[in-house]
């Protein structure tokens, strides 16, 4: 999380973080949505070897951090993907087209606003809870779950017995 942080302050002209203040306002209960307009130039940070700039190496790089969805999203809106290329017809894109629509949306607004986007560390709190919810999707019956049981009488492991 500390290397996607330092990535993120690399963004010279804060675009990302604009984006996803406008994604908060626009849909403040889709957080995967949020975090993508968050990361989405990750691809202009994180140049290959010999200097190409890829949307699809940050989608990648991201994807075992944030989830599926988030590098799903990333990869679609890239202003790069080839003019009416078809969001809704393979590997699951179809349940995100309109959310890709509206990243592509903000992130367009974003470059031309002069928008107060707040500071990157306020975002901080909800990269760790996308981060945290990819980690519990991807383990199996939540064996491993990093955030612990819930609190209270249902997430105690004390047998039912004994209560």
């Amino acid at each position: 999380m500390l290397e996607l942080m330092e990535l993120l302050r690399a963004d010279p002209d804060d675009q990302g973080l604009r984006t996803a203040a406008l994604l908060r306002r626009s849909r403040p209960f889709d957080k995967e949505l949020q975090i993508a307009g968050l990361v989405h130039r990750l691809g202009r940070l994180l140049r290959l070897s010999d200097g190409t700039v890829t949307v699809g190496v940050a989608a990648e790089s991201i994807r075992p951090l944030l989830g599926e969805r988030v590098a799903r999203l990333v990869r679609l809106q890239s202003p790069d993907r080839p003019a009416g290329a078809d969001v809704g017809h393979h590997d699951g894109d179809s349940d995100d087209a309109e959310a890709v629509a509206t990243l592509c949306q903000a992130r367009d607004s974003a470059a031309a606003a002069g928008l107060d986007a707040g500071v990157l560390e306020d975002w901080q709190p909800l990269l760790e809870l996308v981060a945290a919810g990819s980690c519990r999707a991807a383990s199996p019956g939540n064996a491993l779950d990093p955030l612990g049981p819930p609190p209270g009488p249902w997430g105690s492991s004390v047998p039912d017995g004994a209560r």
